[in-house]
């Protein structure tokens, strides 16, 4: 969510190996280690650090972007790419395990379909821009990838589910909330470009 919205005194440029770019690269190797600890040996604290080493690198590489001026194209696609992957490795392997109800993965994911519809749209009506990303949407990102791995540390550890627990479950309910509320402004912005597209022509 970060580099994608960092501000730069320079245009991103064309450069791979940045520091944000090789962060996010580490990011993304956590994903598969993550699933594994999760779904094989059943390690979950261990998942848990490597979840929420993944959502602390998320705003991590922001900052060094915002920091360095080393904002990318490259960035620009792959910390949102992280981002989206690590929520849909995380709903997966929480479904399975039963960590989550399927009502939460259902409403998430359901999200992220319509949002694809919208841009499917614009793409076939010419549009082949990136949606501007409103800070709704970059809030509950951030929310979510707070949520996981207290939830998930409420499961591993039964001596703190009292307070995890409901910490966790009222993290992932704001976070829905916002990613719907994000997923409305996204839609209201394609129906106005879509418009502005007719009116063009």
């Amino acid at each position: 969510m970060s580099q994608q919205s960092a501000p730069s005194s320079a245009a991103p440029s064309n450069r791979i190996w940045t520091i944000p770019n090789v962060i996010s690269f580490i990011r993304l190797l956590g994903v598969p280690l993550f699933l594994y600890l999760l779904l094989g040996p059943q390690n979950d604290v261990a998942a848990v650090i490597v979840l929420a080493i993944g959502g602390t690198t998320d705003w991590v590489d922001g900052f060094v972007a915002r920091r360095m001026n080393s904002v990318s194209r490259l960035g620009e696609i792959l910390d949102p790419f992280a981002d989206r992957l690590y929520i849909l490795a995380t709903l997966i392997g929480f479904t399975v395990r039963g960590v989550v109800p399927y009502w939460l993965t259902g409403a998430l994911l359901l999200r992220e379909l319509v949002i694809a519809i919208a841009l499917l749209v614009l793409r076939r009506n010419g549009y082949t821009a990136a949606l501007p990303v409103h800070y709704v949407g970059k809030t509950g990102t951030f929310v979510l990838l707070a949520a996981f791995p207290v939830i998930l540390l409420a499961e591993a550890v039964p001596a703190i589910d009292g307070w995890a627990g409901p910490l966790g479950w009222g993290l992932a309910w704001w976070a829905v909330g916002l990613y719907w509320a994000a997923g409305v402004l996204y839609l209201m912005q394609t129906v106005r470009l879509l418009r502005a597209a007719r009116v063009a022509v």
